[in-house]
């Protein structure tokens, strides 16, 4: 797979429990979408259905007007009630494959949801595209807490397996930052995603140095 060209997606997935308060948390996401982060997803498992609803509003006033796509981890009844761009999927035995949401979305009258998938292998991500996902996240490509690095070649490998016809993109995930990201484009990812990297330091220089790194080729 050839690398790709800019634009780099680029894709925030939030943990509250790194912020003082929901309020802060909710400031970083409006920072990262005016900043030019396309995808944000609220990853806040620990939530009850009331408490991650009225989060997920919060948040969609955080990034109106700035074309961010808004997903939610795992819920797409709240994704559907709360009018979210779409959601954000596991690739374990017991979740929903991607095709299934999006006739729970069909039926709801969401014809063009946002469906991404977490994939860790090169059969899981084959399945995901089987399944119609619009993208999947891939890693931990560099290792991320008590996960060990699959490292670029796993990453250029999933790339590759891709179908020729295929639409779906691969995000690079875990460790990454901007000193790293090229070389995961390079592998043929089409975007970067992770905590860390937008939830610590200037998002909008986080997001400016990506940009620069992997435009410079």
């Amino acid at each position: 797979m050839q690398p790709i060209d800019w634009p780099l997606l680029l894709y925030y997935i939030t943990d509250r429990q790194q912020f003082p308060s929901d309020d802060a948390l909710l400031e970083r996401v409006a920072a990262a979408a005016r900043a030019g982060v396309g995808w944000i997803q609220l990853r806040e498992k620990d939530l009850s259905s009331r408490e991650l609803g009225h989060l997920v509003m919060q948040a969609r006033t955080a990034v109106a007007g700035t074309g961010a796509k808004l997903l939610v981890n795992g819920r797409i009844d709240i994704a559907i009630a709360c009018g979210l761009d779409g959601v954000h999927l596991t690739s374990s035995a017991d979740e929903l494959p991607a095709s299934e949401a999006r006739a729970i979305f069909a039926s709801a009258g969401v014809s063009a949801p946002l469906i991404g998938v977490s994939c860790h292998t090169v059969a899981e991500l084959l399945q995901a595209e089987a399944h119609g996902a619009d993208f999947a996240v891939f890693g931990a490509v560099f290792g991320k807490g008590s996960e060990q690095a699959v490292g670029l070649d796993a990453l250029r490998e999933a790339c590759a397996a891709l179908p020729r016809r295929s639409t779906m993109k691969v995000l690079a995930l875990g460790g990454v930052e901007v000193a790293n990201a090229d070389a995961c484009v390079i592998a043929g990812a089409a975007g970067v995603a992770g905590i860390r990297m937008f939830q610590s330091g200037d998002v909008a220089e986080t997001v400016r140095q990506l940009r620069a790194t992997t435009s410079a080729r």
